[in-house]
C-alpha cells in the first residue's frame, strides 16, 4: 500500500538554477546567457562519457576558432618558408595600414563647431510678470531652461537678496540667477583693457558682507545703566521676540546658504571676504560674536593660509576672550569661549608664526597658555587629540621662546671668562667662616677638568693665591684657606700624571709673574704663604732655588747693589722653611749670602728674637718671677724684634727653640701657680698671634688642653679656640679640635672636674659635622643631666618676689663669701621657677641705682659694682643657659623705659658690672649690642621735638661708650681698682668675634646707618653728634667689620637702604649715608657721586677683590640716583653724574666684561634710572654706528656692529627685569628717530653690499644683519610713542628687511638661523606698524610685501617657501582653475604654456540644455579653450534595466562609458572595485575615519607558471548579511590594495594592525561553500609562502 501511495504522488519537479537577480544578461537581444553563471543542464556535453574525454578531460570548443590567433601566426601559415616574418618592409606595410585607417577615421569626423552661447538677456517687466518669474524660479518643477531665455531687471543689492529669500528660492537656483544678473551688470565692461574679471567679486562681496552685517546690527545689547541716573529703561531685542527671532533665523540662514556656493566659487572675492571677517570679529559685541564667530570657524581655512588675516583675527579672539572674562554674562558665553579658543588652537597648529608677536604676547601670554593648554572641541578620536595637543604644545614651546627672545626676556647669562668667575669665586673664599665645612667649598669645581694643566685651573689658582695675600681683602685665616683648597684638590688628584711637579711649575708661574706679587707690603703675606704651601708638601723650596740658578737669574745675593736685585732675593729671604735639612739651608745661605759668608743677619735677629721672647717669657725658661702687667701695646713695645723679623726667622725662631721650651712648660704646669700658668699662657698666645704663627698656636693650645688641671687654663684655652675659629676652620683641624676637646671632657667627668665649658665648647665646634654618634649621644646626655639638676621641674614652681632686699643689702656685705651665699641660696629656693634669674637681674639694676646714694667714693661704688658681678657670675653658673637670655629679655623689655632713666653715675656703676660680665663670659657682647647699644642709636636717630635731651642723651653716650669698649677698643679697662691683665683684653676681643659672625652681624650693619643718622641728627648735642662720627669713622676702618662687611655683602646693602625705603629718611641725608658705604667697602671719602668712585682708578675699583663691593656701591649710588631725578630740587644734578657715569661705560673707558658686569649690577634699578641708562646707551649705539667715515666694507660694519653689540648687551640686562614687570619705558624720541634711520642706512648698505660681495664676505655680512635686526627688536620692545618720522622710516624699512629674509632663504647667502631671526624681525615690526597705525581698520595686507623676487627662488627650501608664502597677499586660487593654465603648440608640436587661466565665475554660466550625446558647443566654455576635437566615439547616458536592479557599486562593471572604450582603459576601470562587505567584518565601525578602514587583501598566492590575476581578485561571501554600505574613505583605502610589490606577491596593506584585523575576519568565515580560493603570483622565495587555509566544507 505504501508503494502504492509513493506511485501515486507526482514526480518532484526538476531544480533549475537561476541567476541573482542583479546579474546582467551578456547581450540584451541574443540568448547567450549570463556572465559568469552556467547552471548544469541535461544532456549538456559533460555529461557524455567518451574514451577522449575520459583520457584527455572535458574540453570546450573555442567559440571563435581564431580567437587565440594573430596576424603573425596567419602570415607564418601563408608564408611557408617564414623568409618575409621579420621583413622591415611588412612591418611598414603594416604602420601604413593603420595610418591610413586613422586618416580616414579623422577626415570622416564631424569638426567643433564656434562657440553659440548667450548670456540671457535683461528684461523689463511688470510687477506681476516680475513677481511670477520669480515664482517659477522658486518652483523647482520649472525648468531653468524655461526661465533662461531671460532674466528681469530691477531689484538690485540687498533687495534682491530680500527677494530671493522671500520667495523662498532654492539655493542652486538663486546662485544661477545671481550668476547670470552679474553676468549682464559686467557685459559692457569686458571689452574694456583694464577690465578686471574678479572686480564684481570684489563688489559683490561689499554686497554680501554688508548685508550680512545689516542683518548683524539688529542683534543689540542694551546699554550700561549710567550712575546717578534713577531712568527706567526698557529694552527689547530682535531675538527676545519669538516672530522676529524666527524671522531673523530664515533670512540669516539663507545668506549664509547662499555665501557657501559663492565663496566656493569665487562668486565673492576670498580676500575681501575674509577681510571683513577679521573686522567683524574685532568690531562686534559679544552677541554678535557668537555668529560672527561660526562664519570665522566655517572659513577659517582661507585666513589660515595668510598671516596678514591670521593675525588680527588671533587678535580679536584675545579681545573677545578678555572681554568675556570680564563680563558678567559670562555663565551664557561658554559656547561662544569654546569657539574662540578653537580658533586659536586651529591658528597654532596651521601657522604657529601668527603667534610670534612681542607686543601680543607680552600682553597676553598667559590668555594664550590657557587657551591653548585644553583639547580642541572637534578633535578626532582620543589618538588623535594626543597629538594634536602635542603638536600644540610644541609650537607653544617654540613661540614663547622666539617671543622671549625678541623682547630680551629670559636672557641666557654671559659667560664672563674673568670677571663673572672671578666674582663667584671671592664671594666663595670670602663666605668661609667659623661654621664652614670646607670639604663643602665648590672653589675648585667639577667643571674644571681634573688636571692641573688646565687653563681654568691655573685662573682659578691665580684668583686663589692673589685673594691670600691680597691688602685689599681681610682676614688671617686666608693663606691657610687656600693651603686647605689647593691641598684637597691635589689630593684629588693624587693618583694622576705628575701633578705635584705641573703644581709646583704653576706656583712658581704665579710668584714669578705676578704684579701682586712684587708690591713690597705684600712681601710678609707671600712669604707666609708658600712657607704654608711647602708645609704641605705643594711647593719645594730646593726645586725653586734650581730653577732661578738655572735660567741664570741675577740679583739672587745681597752682595749685590740693590739695582740689579732681583724680587726673588726677598722671596728667599722671607719664605720660611718648616722641616729642612742643613744642605738646604747651605745652598740658602751660599746664594743669599755668599760661600765665605760666616755670620749672617739672620744670626743676629735670631739672637735678639730669644733674648725679647725671654724678657716676656720668664717662667717658661726657668724664671721665677712674673713680669709687670703685660697688655697688647707694651707686648708689642717689648718685642719689636720678634715682630719686625722676616717670616724666615720667626718661624726658624718659635718651631726650632720657643715651642718646644712651651711644650715643656706646659708638662710641668701643674707644679705652678695657676695665676703665673694663665698669664704666661696669655702671653705666648698674642706673641704668636702677632707673628702669625697659628700652626704653633693651635699646637701649643691642644698640648696645654691635654696636659693642665687648671679650670681657669682650661678656659682660657677654649677661649683660644673660640676666638680664633676661622682660622681653625681654615685649617680644617676643627675635627681634631672637637677630638682633643672630645677626650678632656672625658677625662675631666671622671676626675669630677668642672666640664660644663667644654661641653658647650664642643656643641660649638662640632657643629653636628665631627663626633660620631655615641659621642653626640653622650654629650647631650651630659647636657640634659646638668640641665635637669640646676632647674628641675615641677607642677608648682616656686613664685619669686619682685623685691629682694638681700640682693640691695649685698652691696655693703664685706666677706669674700657674700656674693656666692646669697647667689647658692636664692638658686636652691627658686631654681623651680623659670623667671628667677630675670627678677635677680631685675633688683640688680635697681640696687645699683642706689650705690651713687650709698657713697660718693668712686672705688668704693666700683667695688659694689664688682661685688654684684661676681654674684651675678655665680648666679650665671646656676642657670643651665645662664643669665645672657634673661638680661637680654629685660633690656628688651622692661629695662628699655628703665635705662632712660639712669642717671650718670648709676651708668659708671653698672659699665662696671656689664663689662666684668662680658669679660668673664657670662653675658654675651651681642646681647648688650641689641639691648642696649643698637636700641640707643635708633633713639637718636629718630629724635624729633619731644626729644629729653638730658636723660636720652645720657643712655645714648652711655651705650655708644659701650659700643666702644666692646667692640672697637683693641683693650679695655673693666675699672681703675681691677689691674690691667691681657687675658681680660683677650677675652674682649674672643666675645666681639660673635658681633662679626652671622647672625648678628646683619643686625650690626644695619645700625651703623642709624649712627649716620645720629650724627647728622640737629635736635641731638654737638658733642653727641661728635661721639656719633667718631665712632663712625672707626666702626668703618675696623678690619674686623670690613672682613663681616666683605662676607656678607647683601647685608650691609640692606642695611643702608633700609632707612631710605622706609620713607623717613630726607634726601639731604642720602649724602653721608653713601659716605660711609664707600668709607667701609672703599675706604673713600669722596663725594656723592656715584661715579666718582669710576673715575678715580677703574682699574682698582675692579679689581677682582673689590668688585663685589664695587657692585654694592653701584647698586646703592643709583638707586640714589633715582630718588635724586624723582625730585625737581636734585634732578639736574643727578642727571648729569648718571650721564657721567654711562658715559664712562658706553665710551670705551672699560673692558666689555667690566662695563657688562656694571650693568648686570645696575639691573632692578628704578624706572627713571633705566630710561636714563637706555637712552645714553642708545645715543653711544648710534654714535658708533654714525662714526665717520661711513663703512664701505662688511668687515667696517662688522666691527662697528662688534663694538655696538657690546652696548647692547650692557643695555639688554638693565631692562630686562622692567620687561618681566611690564613697566612702560618711554625712550627719547630724537633717539629712536636717528636710530631707526641708522639702522635703515646700514640695512640698505647690506641689502647692497650682499650683490656685490664675494661668498668670503658672506658670512660678515650675515653677522652685522643678524645684530642690527637684535637691536632693532630691542627698539620695537620699548612700546612706547611713535612719532610719523620714526613710522615713516620703518615702512621704508620693511621692503628692505623682506629683501634681506629672501636672501638668506636661499642662493649663496643661504643660512637658517639669519633667516628664521630676520622673518621674526619682520613680523615685530610689521606688528608694531599696525599697532601704531592712525587708522581704525586698516589694510591686513597694507605693509606686508607683494611680490617674491630672487635670482635663487629655484633653490628655495619648501619649508621656507611656505613661510614666505604667508606673507603675500595672492590668495590661493579657485579650486576650478587651480593648476590650470593656457598653452599652445609652436611649429614643431612643443608644447608652449602661457598664462594662468583666471577664474571668471560671473561669466561661466551653467549650461541648461539636455545632454542628448550631441557635440553642440553652446556652453559658456567653449570646447576651443581645452583644444577639444571629435574622435567619433559616442558617449552613452544611463540606462535603467526596469526588469534587475543592480547595485550602484556593479553598474560600472557590465556598462562601457564610450562605445570605443579600449580593452586596457575598461580592464583598469572595472578592477577599481571595493572590497565585499563581508571582507570588512568584524571590523570597526565605516564612520571611525579612513585610516581605520582596511584595503583589498589578497587571500591566495599562483601556482608556478599561472598567469597574475586582476588586482580585483578577491574572497566574496554571497550569504554574508553585512552591509553593502561605503564610507567615502573606501575608494582610497581599495586603491591602496591595487598597488602590490612586483614579483613579491606582497600586497600594499602586508603589515600593521589594520592587516592584522583583515586576517582575523576572513578566519571568521565558516562556511565553505562561499569561499573561492584565488591563485596568486608566485613569490621569489618559496619558504615564505604564506598559503591561506581553506575552511571546512559545510
Amino acid at each position: 500500500m505504501k508503494q502504492e501511495k509513493r506511485g501515486q504522488e507526482p514526480p518532484s519537479p526538476i531544480y533549475e538554477s537561476l541567476p541573482p537577480p542583479w546579474l546582467p544578461k551578456s547581450h540584451k537581444t541574443a540568448d547567450v546567457g549570463y556572465p559568469g553563471f552556467h547552471p548544469p543542464r541535461p544532456g549538456q556535453d559533460e555529461d557524455v562519457l567518451s574514451d577522449k574525454y575520459i583520457k584527455d578531460g572535458f574540453l570546450l570548443p573555442l567559440p571563435v576558432p581564431d580567437e587565440h590567433q594573430s596576424a603573425a601566426v596567419t602570415f607564418l601559415q601563408q608564408d611557408a618558408k617564414g623568409g618575409r616574418m621579420f621583413d622591415q618592409s611588412v612591418l611598414a606595410d603594416l604602420e601604413h595600414l593603420m595610418n591610413d585607417i586613422f586618416t580616414r577615421r579623422a577626415d570622416s569626423t564631424v569638426a567643433i563647431q564656434s562657440s553659440t552661447f548667450k548670456i540671457p538677456s535683461r528684461v523689463t517687466m511688470s510687477d506681476t510678470k516680475r513677481q511670477t518669474w520669480f515664482a517659477e524660479l522658486a518652483n523647482p518643477d520649472v525648468p531653468l531652461s524655461k526661465l533662461g531665455k531671460s532674466v528681469p531687471h530691477g531689484a538690485k543689492g540687498h533687495d534682491l537678496l530680500d527677494l530671493l529669500h522671500t520667495n523662498n528660492v532654492a539655493i542652486s537656483r538663486a546662485v544661477w540667477f545671481l550668476r547670470v544678473f552679474g553676468a549682464n551688470e559686467t557685459a559692457g565692461l569686458r571689452n574694456k583693457p583694464s577690465y578686471n574679471p574678479t572686480q564684481y567679486s570684489v563688489d559683490w562681496a561689499i554686497v554680501v558682507t554688508s548685508y550680512i552685517k545689516k542683518q548683524l546690527a539688529d542683534i543689540a545689547l542694551p546699554s550700561a545703566p549710567r550712575p546717578g541716573m534713577n531712568i527706567k529703561q526698557t529694552f527689547k531685542g530682535v531675538l527676545s521676540d519669538a516672530e522676529s527671532r524666527d524671522r531673523w533665523v530664515s533670512r540669516f540662514t539663507y545668506c549664509l546658504k547662499l555665501l557657501r556656493p559663492f565663496y566656493d566659487e569665487g562668486l565673492v572675492d576670498h580676500r575681501t571676504f575674509l577681510t571683513w571677517i577679521v573686522h567683524q570679529m574685532a568690531a562686534c559685541n559679544l552677541a554678535q560674536a557668537g555668529f560672527v564667530a561660526h562664519l570665522a570657524d566655517e572659513y577659517l581655512d582661507g585666513v589660515l593660509g595668510k598671516r596678514p588675516l591670521a593675525k588680527p583675527l588671533l587678535d580679536a579672539c584675545i579681545a573677545k576672550l578678555n572681554e568675556i572674562r570680564t563680563t558678567s554674562a559670562q555663565g551664557h558665553l561658554n559656547k561662544l569661549e569654546e569657539i574662540l579658543k578653537s580658533l586659536i588652537q586651529r591658528i597654532c597648529v596651521a601657522l604657529p608664526d601668527t603667534f610670534v608677536s612681542p607686543s601680543t604676547w607680552l600682553a597676553h601670554s598667559s590668555l594664550l597658555c590657557s587657551a591653548l593648554a585644553g583639547p580642541a572641541d572637534s578633535g578626532p578620536s582620543d589618538c588623535r587629540r594626543r597629538d594634536f595637543q602635542q603638536l600644540i604644545s610644541d609650537n607653544l614651546i617654540d613661540i614663547q621662546r622666539r617671543n622671549d627672545a625678541m623682547l630680551f626676556r629670559n636672557l641666557p647669562p654671559r659667560k664672563l671668562e674673568r670677571l663673572g668667575s672671578l666674582v663667584v669665586d671671592i664671594q666663595i673664599l670670602n663666605s668661609i667662616c667659623s661654621s664652614t665645612d670646607m670639604s663643602t667649598v665648590s672653589f675648585f669645581s667639577s667643571q674644571i677638568p681634573d688636571c692641573t694643566s688646565s687653563s681654568s685651573f691655573v685662573d682659578k689658582l691665580d684668583t686663589l693665591l692673589t685673594w691670600a695675600v691680597t691688602p685689599l681683602q681681610f682676614g688671617s685665616h686666608r693663606p691657610y684657606a687656600a693651603v686647605t683648597l689647593l691641598r684637597a684638590y691635589h689630593e684629588r688628584n693624587a693618583r694622576r700624571e705628575l701633578s705635584s711637579v705641573t703644581l709646583h711649575d704653576h706656583l712658581f708661574d704665579w710668584l714669578d709673574s705676578k704684579p701682586v706679587v712684587r708690591e713690597a707690603g705684600n712681601l710678609r703675606a707671600v712669604a707666609g704663604l708658600f712657607g704654608e704651601l711647602m708645609k704641605s708638601g705643594l711647593f719645594d723650596y730646593a726645586a725653586y732655588m734650581q730653577r732661578l740658578v738655572a735660567r741664570g737669574e741675577e740679583g739672587l745675593s745681597l752682595s749685590e747693589p740693590d739695582e740689579t736685585a732681583s724680587f726673588h732675593r726677598n722671596f728667599l729671604r722671607w719664605i720660611p722653611l718648616q722641616d729642612t735639612t742643613s744642605s738646604l739651608l747651605n745652598q740658602r745661605k751660599v746664594i743669599i749670602y755668599g760661600a765665605r759668608a760666616r755670620q749672617t743677619p739672620e744670626d743676629v735677629c735670631e739672637r735678639e728674637m730669644r733674648r725679647e721672647i725671654r724678657a716676656i717669657l720668664p717662667l717658661v725658661f726657668g724664671g721665677d718671677t712674673l713680669p709687670p702687667s703685660v697688655s697688647m701695646s707694651s707686648l708689642r713695645t717689648s718685642c719689636p724684634t720678634v715682630l719686625g723679623a722676616p717670616c724666615f726667622e720667626q718661624v726658624r725662631t718659635i718651631k726650632q727653640w720657643l715651642l718646644p721650651n712651651l711644650h715643656k712648660f706646659a708638662s710641668r704646669s701643674q707644679s705652678l701657680d695657676e695665676t703665673s700658668t694663665r698669664k704666661t699662657y696669655s702671653t705666648a698666645i698674642e706673641l704668636l698671634r702677632y707673628t702669625h704663627s697659628y700652626g704653633s698656636l693651635l699646637e701649643l693650645s691642644l698640648s696645654v688642653l691635654s696636659q693642665t688641671s687648671h679650670a681657669e687654663l682650661l678656659t682660657a684655652v677654649g677661649e683660644v679656640f673660640h676666638r680664633f675659629a676661622t682660622i681653625w676652620t681654615a685649617m680644617n683641624v676643627t675635627g681634631t679640635i672637637v677630638s682633643t676637646l672630645y677626650s678632656t671632657f672625658l677625662l675631666w667627668r671622671t676626675q669630677g672636674g668642672k666640664a660644663r665649658p667644654l661641653l658647650t665648647l664642643i656643641i660649638e665646634m662640632d657643629d653636628g659635622r665631627q663626633l660620631d654618634a655615641t659621642a653626640k649621644t653622650q654629650v647631650e646626655n651630659e647636657v640634659v643631666a646638668f640641665t635637669n639638676a640646676l632647674a628641675p621641674k615641677t607642677d608648682h614652681p616656686e613664685a619669686v618676689p619682685l623685691v629682694m632686699p638681700e640682693i640691695l643689702l649685698l652691696a655693703e656685705d664685706s666677706k669674700p663669701d657674700a656674693p656666692s651665699i646669697l647667689a647658692n641660696s636664692l638658686w636652691y629656693r627658686y631654681r623651680t621657677s623659670g623667671d628667677w634669674a630675670w627678677k635677680v637681674w631685675d633688683n640688680i639694676v635697681a640696687s645699683l641705682r642706689q650705690v651713687p646714694v650709698m657713697s660718693e667714693d668712686h672705688e668704693r661704688r666700683h667695688k659694689y659694682a664688682l661685688r654684684y658681678g661676681h654674684f651675678l657670675l655665680i648666679v650665671n653658673d646656676h642657670l643651665p643657659g645662664g643669665i645672657d637670655n634673661d638680661v637680654l629679655r629685660w633690656f628688651l623689655g622692661t629695662g628699655k623705659s628703665e635705662v632712660l632713666g639712669l642717671t650718670l653715675e648709676t651708668w659708671d656703676v653698672l659699665r662696671v658690672v656689664l663689662l666684668f660680665l662680658c669679660v668673664r663670659g657670662a653675658l654675651s657682647t651681642t646681647t648688650l649690642l641689641q639691648g642696649l647699644v643698637y636700641p640707643a642709636w635708633q633713639l637718636g636717630a629718630d629724635a624729633g621735638p619731644l626729644y629729653q635731651p638730658h636723660n636720652m642723651e645720657t643712655f645714648i653716650q652711655a651705650a655708644s661708650e659701650l659700643f666702644d669698649a666692646l667692640v672697637l677698643q683693641e683693650e679695655c679697662f673693666i675699672s681703675p681698682i681691677v689691674p690691667q691683665e691681657l687675658l681680660d683684653a683677650q677675652r674682649i676681643h674672643t666675645w666681639r668675634q660673635d658681633a662679626f659672625r652671622e647672625p648678628h652681624f646683619t643686625l650690626l650693619a644695619s645700625n651703623i646707618p642709624n649712627l649716620v643718622l645720629l650724627e647728622h641728627n640737629n635736635v641731638v648735642s654737638d658733642e653727641l653728634r661728635g661721639i656719633a662720627r667718631d665712632l663712625r669713622l672707626r666702626t668703618c676702618e675696623s678690619r674686623d667689620i670690613r672682613q663681616s662687611c666683605y662676607r656678607n655683602l647683601d647685608a650691609v646693602r640692606r642695611g643702608f637702604e633700609h632707612p631710605i625705603q622706609s620713607g623717613m629718611v630726607a634726601e639731604t641725608l642720602c649724602e653721608p649715608l653713601v659716605n660711609a658705604l664707600k668709607m667701609i667697602l672703599s675706604e673713600s671719602n669722596e663725594g656723592t657721586d656715584v661715579n666718582s668712585f669710576l673715575s678715580t682708578g677703574i682699574s682698582s675699583v675692579l679689581s677682582p677683590c673689590t668688585l663685589a663691593a664695587t657692585a654694592v656701591q653701584l647698586q646703592f649710588g643709583l638707586r640714589q640716583l633715582g630718588r635724586a631725578l624723582a625730585c625737581e630740587s636734585t634732578k639736574q644734578g643727578a642727571s648729569a653724574s648718571l650721564d657721567k657715569m654711562t658715559s664712562l661705560i658706553f665710551h670705551h673707558s672699560m673692558a666689555s666684561e667690566e662695563a657688562y658686569f656694571i650693568a648686570e649690577m645696575a639691573r632692578g634699578v628704578d624706572g627713571p634710572v633705566a630710561i636714563k641708562f637706555i637712552n645714553n646707551g642708545l645715543k653711544s649705539i648710534v654714535d658708533i654706528l654714525n662714526r665717520a667715515p661711513a663703512p664701505s666694507t662688511p668687515e667696517s660694519l662688522l666691527m662697528r656692529a662688534s663694538r655696538a653689540g657690546e652696548v647692547l648687551r650692557v643695555l639688554s640686562h638693565v631692562s630686562e627685569p622692567l620687561r618681566e614687570e611690564g613697566t612702560g619705558l618711554d625712550l627719547d624720541v630724537s633717539t629712536q628717530e636717528r636710530l631707526a634711520k641708522i639702522i635703515l642706512e646700514s640695512f640698505q648698505f647690506a641689502n647692497t653690499t650682499f650683490s656685490k660681495t664675494t661668498d668670503h664676505s658672506l658670512r660678515v655680512i650675515t653677522e652685522a644683519v643678524i645684530f642690527l635686526a637684535r637691536l632693532l627688536q630691542f627698539d620695537l620692545g620699548f612700546f612706547g610713542v611713535r612719532t610719523t618720522h620714526f613710522r615713516e622710516t620703518c615702512e621704508k624699512m620693511t621692503p628692505v628687511l623682506v629683501d634681506l629674509v629672501v636672501i638668506h632663504a636661499c642662493g649663496p647667502a643661504q643660512d637658517a638661523v639669519a633667516f628664521a631671526l630676520l622673518l621674526d624681525t619682520l613680523y615685530f615690526l610689521i606688528d608694531d606698524l599696525f599697532l601704531h597705525s592712525k587708522t581704525a581698520s586698516p589694510d591686513p595686507f597694507k605693509y606686508y610685501p607683494t611680490k617674491l623676487q630672487s635670482p635663487h627662488l629655484h633653490s628655495l627650501p619648501s619649508s621656507h617657501r611656505v613661510r614666505l608664502l604667508t606673507l603675500f597677499p595672492h590668495l590661493r586660487p579657485n579650486a576650478v582653475v587651480q593648476d590650470l593654465a593656457h598653452a599652445h603648440r609652436d611649429s614643431t608640436g612643443l608644447l608652449i604654456y602661457g598664462t594662468p587661466v583666471q577664474n571668471r565665475p560671473w561669466e561661466w554660466i551653467e549650461n541648461l540644455d539636455k545632454d542628448d550625446g550631441m557635440i553642440r558647443n553652446n556652453a559658456s566654455l567653449s570646447l576651443e579653450l581645452f583644444g577639444a576635437k571629435a574622435t567619433g566615439d559616442h558617449l552613452i547616458g544611463y540606462v535603467q534595466d526596469e526588469e534587475r536592479c543592480i547595485p550602484t557599486r556593479l553598474e560600472g562593471v557590465f556598462e562601457d562609458q564610450l562605445t570605443a572604450e579600449s580593452v586596457f582603459r575598461r580592464d583598469w576601470r572595472e578592477t577599481r572595485l571595493p572590497a565585499h562587505s563581508d571582507v570588512r567584518a568584524g571590523e570597526r565601525g565605516v564612520g571611525e575615519g579612513a585610516d581605520e578602514l582596511g584595503t583589498l587583501p589578497t587571500f591566495g598566492l599562483q601556482k608556478p607558471g599561472s598567469r597574475r590575476v586582476s588586482p580585483a581578485s578577491s574572497v566574496r561571501s554571497r550569504g554574508s548579511v553585512s552591509s553593502v554600505r561605503r564610507s567615502p574613505a573606501s575608494l582610497s583605502g581599495n586603491r591602496s590594495a591595487v598597488s602590490t610589490r612586483e614579483g613579491t606577491g606582497e600586497s600594499g596593506i602586508g603589515s600593521g594592525p589594520v592587516a592584522e584585523r583583515k586576517r582575523k575576519a576572513s578566519a571568521s568565515v565558516d562556511d565553505d561553500d562561499e569561499v573561492e580560493i584565488i591563485e596568486g603570483p608566485v613569490p621569489p622565495n618559496p619558504k615564505k609562502l604564506k598559503v591561506k587555509p581553506k575552511p571546512k566544507k559545510k
